[in-house]
């Protein structure tokens, strides 16, 4: 990595941190609904569970399309037609009260948001170059500060009049003022080359892509875990109650906004895998420190400690997905929004399951089991010459 190389935050990278923000309130704003709404629709773990799937299934149809949508439409209006999408799935889930209603919801939001995000994301990356994988690093930092506040939100609203639902109405509003006030805004488009005389044959992704691609995800799956049952852990430990239990998601938030603050500093100066492995042994110890606590106060420190570990875990193995793809990075984008879904639909889904069958914290071994499973497959995918890839 180049000591040199500087992160320039101009009005187009300003207006992708923001988008990145919205979705934030709209992905954890439903993470820390889904305890709440298993409560209100009196369904089992599994079945709470099928939301993430939900989400899941439509982000890899989402990450299937994405390269001949950008292709089609440009990065510009599948960001914003996607924002659009997820927004129409959180007022379904809004007015919804029936399970039917709530899947789809969770299911359109899900697609929709998976293509905003993966669009918006390969034009930061392009748009930075060789500080791409930083401002990826710090774009989720403020996406995930956003997702503080919306958590706090859900855990107040959920203990007043007012309930739960009225803080799906914050992604709606903050999209439509972001259009208003930055609407006209986008990445400058990067000069296109002209195209070789003679087209040379497809060249196939390597094994080290898919390797990368896998341990992407087994982090995302680790990261929807925690999302969405680690307050219902918390409540069952400590005996809050599920609105107040809520706040437990906010800690971990705020330990992965400060990893991620500091993982655009980090970047700069240390290989991915390094950033990587040493933030896969933060998380298992914050998930020890969780597992094994039963005060409010030890539960809280573990939370925010995992927090901080899983916070590099997504950036970095994006932006090293994007690094092995051979310089295709909307295609890269799109597959990892295909790894990152199975792991959001997959892990929260296999951790509800585990929980109705042995209960919710015997299910939580899952975390250590797919933190082993990350760390192989970096270190097994590591380039000889670099060890950064």
């Amino acid at each position: 990595m180049d000591r040199n190389t500087r992160l320039i935050r101009d009005r187009p990278t300003w207006l992708i941190y923001l988008q990145l923000a919205t979705f934030a309130t709209y992905l954890y704003g439903l993470s820390a609904a889904t305890p709440l709404l298993r409560a209100e629709l009196g369904v089992s773990q599994a079945v709470a569970g099928l939301h993430g799937t939900g989400m899941a299934l439509s982000g890899v149809a989402g990450g299937l399309a994405l390269p001949t949508l950008t292709r089609r439409f440009g990065r510009r209006a599948v960001a914003w037609a996607g924002m659009a999408g997820m927004n129409a799935g959180v007022l379904l889930i809004a007015f919804g009260h029936a399970l039917p209603f709530t899947l789809s919801g969770f299911t359109l939001a899900g697609g929709s948001g998976s293509v905003a995000l993966y669009a918006i994301t390969a034009a930061l990356s392009d748009h930075h170059g060789p500080a791409g994988a930083a401002a990826i690093s710090e774009a989720n930092a403020v996406a995930v500060t956003a997702g503080i506040a919306i958590t706090f939100a859900f855990s107040v609203l959920a203990q007043s009049p007012a309930g739960w639902r009225s803080a799906l109405f914050v992604p709606v509003a903050a999209t439509a003022l972001l259009a208003l006030l930055m609407g006209r805004v986008w990445v400058p488009p990067a000069p296109v080359p002209p195209p070789p005389a003679v087209a040379g044959p497809r060249v196939p992704y390597g094994w080290r892509f898919h390797v990368v691609g896998f341990v992407l995800l087994c982090c995302v799956a680790l990261e929807f875990a925690f999302n969405l049952w680690a307050a219902e852990l918390f409540a069952q430990r400590t005996g809050l109650s599920a609105g107040a239990a809520a706040t437990g998601l906010t800690a971990m938030l705020a330990g992965m906004a400060a990893g991620r603050f500091g993982g655009a500093w980090l970047v700069l100066r240390l290989p991915p895998t390094s950033i990587l492995l040493g933030a896969l042994g933060v998380a298992l110890a914050g998930w020890t420190l969780f597992w094994a606590g039963a005060s409010v106060l030890v539960c809280y420190a573990g939370l925010a400690l995992s927090g901080l570990g899983i916070s590099v875990q997504y950036p970095m193995g994006l932006a090293r997905l994007i690094e092995v793809s051979g310089g295709r990075p909307d295609q890269a984008s799109g597959a990892a929004s295909i790894w990152a879904g199975a792991g959001s639909g997959g892990g929260p889904f296999v951790l509800g399951a585990l929980g109705d069958g042995f209960g919710t914290h015997t299910a939580f071994l899952l975390a250590p089991g797919l933190i082993g499973l990350a760390a192989v497959g970096i270190v097994s995918s590591r380039s000889r010459s670099s060890g950064s890839r």
